[in-house]
């Protein structure tokens, strides 16, 4: 099997309510997504998606997507996709760094992988495991009445665990983590997730004001050096989301003891390759998972979710949708929000497929020569 097209579209996707995160430093409206479909010369066609969450969140944007596929072009067209890592060689060599680029081509390989075996996705990524995938909300910034607020209307969808946006002072931030948390029903889950917002002095401080509280709180601070050095005067139970982008960085974090919980997010650590080792890396530490992609349609949430499911409980923790938060989503099939819960379609291959007359015109197709 070969390689012999990679067609690629963008797509604008609105958020149905303005978001913003970080303490409300950064703010966003919408979302600008480019999908692919890679061909074979066997008749079968795979599909990825990459996301990034704007251009201001991480060191990804769209167009870096899109001028690094044409890049990549040529030096995967040809090679075999269910080679998954000798495809993923091939661009790091053509292209170093740069994981968010490769993140949709090595999700339409792993398509094709486990569309060629008429598998879903999860039984080639290392198996189908049991119990369904717990979601999360995912609660913006903003004052504690509006936090409650969303929390309400996340609660009306069937979630009952909810990542909370806060970061911006401390005494603000301390008083909107005590709400929460009083607000909380029983079996109800809050993280704190600070997105990077904190200074070190002032993660301490809200740290130890709220030490009573139990609840996990996200990435406190800038850098991971930062981190630990928050690590070490706290005793919270704490997460690492933007500081993992490589799996030698969760090398690093399980040698530190830096944290009980990681966000693992497909497009930012490079794509499922990387990121089913760095789940293998986690499980064997017993670090927990949310497992989840950047941004996108319910084509990458679906390929998201099947990594999800091949986490076993415990370490499974909660997965991210973010197509519930947008107002179009021209993808058939695929993950669902059941109540709060789902699970790894059963159909083959990632299960989900865009609606091509949705997508509207390519913006660019690459062949083989």
């Amino acid at each position: 099997m070969r390689i012999t097209r990679i067609t690629m579209w963008g797509l604008d996707l609105p958020l149905k309510r303005p978001y913003s995160l970080s303490g409300g430093r950064l703010h966003f409206e919408r979302l600008d997504t480019t999908i692919l479909r890679l061909e074979t010369d066997e008749g079968l066609a795979g599909w990825g998606e990459g996301c990034p969450w704007g251009s201001t969140y991480l060191p990804a944007f769209p167009g870096g997507i899109r001028a690094g596929v044409a890049e990549l072009a040529p030096a995967v067209l040809g090679l075999d996709p269910r080679r998954t890592d000798a495809v993923y060689r091939a661009m790091d060599l053509a292209l170093p760094g740069h994981g968010y680029v490769k993140s949709a081509i090595d999700m339409a390989c792993w398509d094709l992988v486990a569309r060629s075996a008429g598998l879903p996705l999860c039984d080639v990524l290392g198996g189908r495991e049991d119990g369904r995938v717990r979601l999360h909300s995912s609660i913006p910034s903003g004052t504690p009445d509006e936090l409650l607020a969303e929390i309400g209307l996340a609660r009306a969808e069937g979630y009952t665990f909810h990542s909370a946006k806060v970061g911006a002072d401390v005494e603000a931030d301390i008083e909107r983590m005590r709400v929460l948390d009083a607000a909380m029903a029983p079996g109800e889950e809050v993280t704190f997730d600070v997105n990077r917002a904190w200074t070190p002095a002032e993660a301490i401080a809200a740290l130890n004001a709220t030490r009573d509280l139990h609840r996990v709180v996200e990435q406190p601070c800038q850098t991971y050096e930062q981190h630990l050095a928050v690590r070490a005067v706290v005793g919270q139970p704490l997460a690492l989301d933007e500081s993992l982008v490589t799996l030698g960085d969760a090398l690093r974090l399980v040698a530190d003891r830096a944290c009980e919980v990681v966000g693992l997010k497909v497009g930012r650590v490079g794509g499922l390759t990387p990121a089913r080792r760095i789940r293998d890396v986690c499980l064997e530490a017993g670090i927990r998972m949310n497992v989840e992609d950047t941004g996108g349609t319910r084509l990458s949430a679906s390929a998201a979710v099947h990594l999800a499911q091949t986490v076993p409980e415990p370490f499974r923790r909660a997965t991210w949708l973010c197509f519930d938060h947008l107002t179009v989503d021209p993808v058939v099939g695929g993950a669902v929000n059941d109540g709060g819960w789902s699970a790894a379609p059963s159909g083959v291959g990632i299960g989900a497929e865009p609606d091509e007359q949705a997508l509207g015109e390519p913006l660019a197709t690459f062949e083989e020569v």
